[in-house]
């Protein structure tokens, strides 16, 4: 039988066991950290980089809305700022905003390589396709409100114009930062909203979520769309339809998607057990 140390000796058996424990932990904060400094970085950079063309960057995400409000109206489409530094703060927002999308793929890479050692080899693989369908699936959504959105909400918006009343003319001039702030808000909502069938097929492999379960949710997933539209799109019926309907669309995709992972893991189930 084995016999337990004295106790003399027993405290310093379990400050060993304290300090090998401790280690580990001490090292993964330390990559941790070195990894953070790394994201900032990228993250710096590209916003610096990227204000370097603010006003080219404000130009092109204008354009969709200004074109549009032109063939409308008949005339040019005038943004102002009311406050001295507004149009400068506005132009840093953008270019933090742009110096995200840039950094992106030495974000996405600091976030795998510090999570990769906990993971087996198959999972590491099937980790690889999300990386890369994640940003395609933002991208995707970002476009969504720039091809779409943005010129029907300009068609909207010019419709309500008085320019030809008897006593009042009401236009619309946009503020700088107001316009920036909905581009901004529109495409993260859709970006965000388009990474559904990421987020459920993720959620599907690690055996949260069922295509079943899915199926049978549809109701409640509905009205959570509905609300998320509400809350993250201008206050009209249009805009919420807009992110609601491809949302819903997304969402019958991903039940195909888990569905899909099922059948798979059915069939590798069942070979394992032939074997």
């Amino acid at each position: 039988m084995n016999q337990l140390p004295p106790k003399d000796e027993q405290p310093e058996i379990l400050d060993d066991e304290v300090e090998s424990s401790r280690a580990p932990l001490l090292t993964h904060l330390i990559e941790l950290r070195g990894r953070l400094i790394k994201i900032l970085l990228a993250l710096g950079t590209a916003t610096i980089f990227a204000f370097f063309f603010a006003d080219q960057i404000y130009n092109l995400l204008v354009a969709p809305f200004a074109s549009m409000a032109e063939d409308v109206r008949g005339s040019k489409l005038e943004f102002i700022f009311t406050a001295p530094m507004e149009f400068f703060f506005a132009k840093l927002k953008l270019a933090l905003f742009a110096g995200v999308f840039l950094a992106f793929p030495v974000i996405a890479w600091q976030v795998y390589a510090f999570v990769a050692p906990g993971l087996y080899k198959n999972e590491r693989g099937a980790f690889w396709p999300y990386l890369v369908f994640a940003p395609l699936l933002f991208s995707l959504g970002a476009a969504f409100v720039y091809f779409i959105m943005l010129p029907m909400l300009a068609r909207f918006t010019i419709s309500m114009e008085q320019v030809d009343a008897a006593q009042t003319t009401i236009k619309m001039m946009p503020r700088v930062s107001d316009y920036l702030a909905l581009v901004m808000s529109l495409m993260l909502a859709f970006g965000i909203s388009f990474q559904l069938p990421v987020i459920l097929t993720l959620l599907a492999k690690i055996g949260i979520v069922t295509s079943e379960g899915l199926g049978k949710g549809r109701k409640y997933a509905i009205v959570g769309i509905l609300a998320f539209a509400a809350v993250f799109t201008p206050p009209d019926a249009i805009s919420q339809l807009l992110l609601a309907v491809p949302v819903y669309c997304l969402y019958e995709i991903s039940i195909f998607c888990v569905r899909l992972i099922e059948k798979k893991a059915e069939k590798e189930e069942a070979a394992t057990a032939a074997e």
